[in-house]
């Protein structure tokens, strides 16, 4: 079983619907709104990655 949820942009940087639908993932994993995100960035500062830990543990 995963213990985060990851995803990435499909043309290298995440649009902001790329990330409203990992939100909505976290979400319906049952990701509290408190947690803390987790961004891997492009040298010129826009999203490739984000990851969120389903668990205390995992943080």
């Amino acid at each position: 079983m995963p213990t985060s949820i990851r995803a990435h942009g499909d043309d290298k940087d995440m649009t902001l619907d790329e990330l409203t639908r990992f939100v909505k993932d976290a979400r319906k994993a049952g990701v509290p709104g408190d947690r803390h995100v987790r961004a891997e960035l492009s040298t010129s500062g826009k999203i490739k990655t984000v990851e969120v830990a389903l668990s205390d543990e995992d943080d």
